[in-house]
């Protein structure tokens, strides 16, 4: 079966989906419609060399979804999922290209998130971590003994790689315990605060009403969700794990061991970067993983 993977937040680069641009007078047509549905000019943004604005996470967020699915908008006939993920903002990416919201409606709801997501992290001054070389078990005992502080698995990459978040005391005493495990290192995240932690309740509050709004389809395949990494198809379910997303952990591994289970052959990542194939690889080697491109 084929699989289409949609990367989250860090893919993002100076000058991403110029060349869409370029190629495509459809893709034209949906990079200005995509400036229009955000009241301001995010290409420039996007096709620019100004790399400090576009990490802006209410940049950020938007610039990557936007990539991403007008590139499988394009890919038209070539682009035939049989299974569909997406790692934390990309499950937004993945929801639209197959077919279970409107571009608008994603694109709005991708944009309050991020809205919402770094209000969140101004009112919590917190961070994230990544670790390497443990078992996911001592990473969770730890981040469970650290009291007086918040601090929790937030993202399970691929094996011998999770990444911690919470507030910024408890990531610096945790990854001094994880250190001293045996992790071979303990990576502070050059992110804007705690995402998928306890710490981004208010973000999933502004969020869950957004969520309510926009009608969701059937699409045309299922999606793995993170925080669930069974195959989903109901909209109703999909909507309510949308909601959970924000404070809940990325379950990647999981999610494509799962997809694995189910009769993974083929892994195309769409959208800026490579960072989802080389996760993959790590998690399973035999099955080959791709680029889509134009």
């Amino acid at each position: 079966m084929k699989g289409y993977v949609f990367p989250g937040q860090g893919a993002q680069f100076a000058g991403m989906g110029k060349d869409i641009y370029d190629k495509s007078s459809e893709a034209k047509k949906m990079f200005h419609q995509a400036n229009e549905i955000l009241g301001f000019d995010i290409t420039c943004i996007m096709f620019g060399e100004d790399a400090e604005k576009l990490k802006q996470t209410k940049v950020t967020q938007p610039a990557i979804f936007i990539h991403s699915v007008i590139l499988a908008h394009v890919l038209g006939g070539s682009f035939n999922p049989e299974m569909v993920a997406g790692h934390s903002l990309g499950e937004f990416s993945a929801l639209v290209a197959s077919k279970y919201i409107s571009f608008e409606d994603g694109l709005l709801l991708v944009s309050k998130r991020a809205y919402a997501m770094q209000n969140a992290c101004e009112k919590n001054p917190s961070s994230m971590a990544a670790i390497l070389g443990l078992d996911e078990q001592i990473v969770e005992d730890v981040c469970n003994n650290i009291k007086n502080e918040i601090v929790v698995p937030a993202n399970y990459n691929c094996p011998g790689q999770i990444v911690i978040s919470g507030t910024n005391e408890g990531i610096k005493l945790a990854c001094e315990k994880l250190l001293e495990k045996g992790a071979k290192r303990a990576l502070p995240l050059p992110v804007g605060g705690a995402f998928h932690s306890p710490l981004m309740k208010s973000a999933q509050d502004e969020l869950e009403k957004a969520i309510n709004n926009p009608y969701f389809f059937h699409g045309i395949c299922p999606i793995y969700q993170n925080v669930a990494t069974n195959a989903i198809s109901d909209p109703e379910l999909i909507k309510d794990n949308l909601k959970k997303q924000l404070t809940s952990s990325v379950m990647w591994t999981q999610t494509m061991r799962q997809m694995i289970a189910d009769g993974l052959s083929s892994v195309t990542e769409v959208g800026p970067g490579k960072v989802l194939q080389g996760l993959f690889k790590k998690i399973d080697r035999s099955i080959p993983t791709e680029s889509a491109c134009l």
